[in-house]
């Protein structure tokens, strides 16, 4: 049986469970239970190579003595050991010595939460799941990668996880294009799932790692935080998965709650990959960690600051933004201002619709830039859809080989991109014209003419643009108020919507 098959009849058990209330909490039960199996069968490669190893977690409470055996406990017995015992203790790890998987492990079921309320349908998943998946099978475990992306694009369905996940094209272009070296430090400070680190473990891999030194060098590289518990809980497991050993580096917090100002010279970064959660708002007083000329509860924006900061002169990042940033003002032009006079905003490659689709119809581009030197000049890549492609969509998602243009097109920072030509698809705009649209990144492509388009689907897609982007007027407005008025300015400007929406 395939693990697509035996994931579908899992899900189709958990439907019947009073309990497990939508997809997301069907995942959420899925996850932490294919964590502890992925975690037990990694033991056994660990036991085999290491006569020293000692299991962080508890004999009894280990998937191989409780779970492993189909006849073992069920019903009212089995659901009152994982409610009474298995969350409590495993909640309450304790790290031994140096090894730090018992904190791992501990930080994973901080927030998990056993939904399911019968136990013969509990027993039935766990059966489900030990006779179907053998992580040490390397044919299985390639498999339950492609599955694992299956997981995070159901998980999309589900409705409210939009933020956290990133096609996997863009992921493998943008670690591509940086080009994270071996002992160079890689930074995710809203890492999600963990797309983009496992995209760098990847990379690593292939072009850097040669010997059982390098490896653990990788091991040391990979840092990312998410706030969040069920995509914390997805990261971690997905760095198993990836061969990580003591993923502790993925850190569950929210990167924004600490005072700019603390992040030290030693917690600079080499390399920044990243897809800030952006359209939504932080909660109160977290924008008092930033400088007061860079205050906004818009997300992404203080994610933009904070990646800024945190790279070490000569870092490098790639960075998923939405047009809203390009065009915005305000407290965004201060933000680019600062973007382009600390660092080298090189390259902005401008992504068509859909590419996200079906979460959002947002427009978004690929930032590229170095910190250590002022911008002189940005060059831009309008990335064209597929021959054939009128938008991306579910089952025709954005390929990594139609990148591949751009990559033959890149050339190398080191002598300024001297290989680099202008076409219909690239152009190169000089920073005094930047300064003189007052920071306005919006450039559109000077080579195409304005396109008159019929297509209803074309139609709808500008039509969601445009909404964002009124949006993110909205948004700026609020902040200029707040700014202006203090506390009031929300008020305002929810009485006046109020107002907009009753004459509608």
């Amino acid at each position: 049986m395939s693990i697509s098959t035996v994931i579908k009849s899992i899900q189709d058990i958990m439907r019947k469970d009073v309990g497990v209330d939508g997809d997301a909490q069907r995942i959420g039960q899925l996850v932490w239970m294919l964590f502890l199996k992925i975690f037990d069968d990694r033991e056994q490669e660990w036991e085999l190579f290491d006569d020293d190893y000692h299991s962080p977690i508890p004999q009894y409470l280990r998937w191989r003595n409780w779970a492993a055996d189909p006849e073992g406990i069920t019903g009212d017995e089995l659901k009152a050991f994982i409610d009474n015992d298995l969350f409590p203790g495993l909640q309450s790890l304790q790290p031994r010595g140096e090894d730090k998987r018992a904190f791992v492990v501990r930080s994973v079921f901080e927030d998990a939460y056993n939904y399911m309320k019968s136990g013969q349908l509990l027993r039935q998943v766990i059966n489900k799941i030990e006779e179907g998946i053998d992580f040490n099978r390397s044919q299985q475990r390639h498999a339950f990668g492609d599955m694992y992306e299956q997981i995070l694009r159901d998980l999309q369905s589900a409705g409210n996880a939009g933020e956290f996940y990133t096609p996997r094209a863009v992921t493998e272009f943008m670690v591509n294009r940086v080009d994270p070296r071996l002992d160079e430090s890689v930074m995710d400070p809203a890492c999600g799932t963990g797309g983009f680190l496992t995209c760098t473990i990847e990379h690593k891999r292939k072009h850097y790692v040669q010997t059982a030194d390098d490896e653990q060098r990788l091991q040391r590289s990979i840092h990312g935080v998410e706030k969040k518990p069920l995509p914390h809980l997805l990261a971690t497991t997905n760095m198993i998965l990836h061969g990580i050993e003591v993923p502790d580096q993925i850190r569950h917090d929210n990167t924004l709650a600490r005072p700019l100002i603390s992040w030290g010279p030693k917690e600079r970064v080499d390399v920044i990959v990243a897809n800030p959660p952006f359209g939504g708002m932080e909660e109160d007083g977290i924008e008092t960690n930033f400088p007061q000329a860079f205050r906004t509860r818009e997300t992404a924006d203080l994610f933009m600051t904070l990646f800024i900061h945190l790279l070490k002169d000569g870092g490098r990042a790639a960075v998923v933004l939405p047009d809203g940033f390009l065009f915005g003002e305000g407290m965004k032009t201060r933000l680019k201002e600062k973007l382009l006079s600390e660092c080298n905003l090189h390259t902005i490659v401008r992504l068509p619709n859909g590419v996200f689709n079906p979460y959002t119809g947002i427009k978004t581009n690929l930032l590229f830039f170095t910190k250590g030197r002022p911008t002189e000049s940005i060059w831009y890549y309008e990335h064209p859809y597929p021959e054939g492609y009128k938008s991306y969509s579910k089952t025709k998602p954005m390929r990594f080989t139609e990148l591949e243009t751009e990559i033959d097109w890149w050339g190398d920072e080191a002598d300024g991109f001297a290989k680099r030509v202008e076409n219909e698809r690239a152009w190169k705009v000089g920073i005094d014209e930047i300064k003189a649209r007052n920071y306005n990144l919006d450039i559109k492509n000077p080579h195409q003419g304005e396109q008159i388009s019929h297509d209803p689907d074309e139609l709808l897609a500008k039509y969601e643009q445009q909404q964002a982007e009124i949006q993110e007027i909205r948004n700026q407005l609020k902040d200029i108020l707040a700014d202006a008025l203090g506390g009031s300015a929300n008020s305002a400007v929810v009485a006046s919507e109020s107002a907009e929406a009753k004459q509608a």
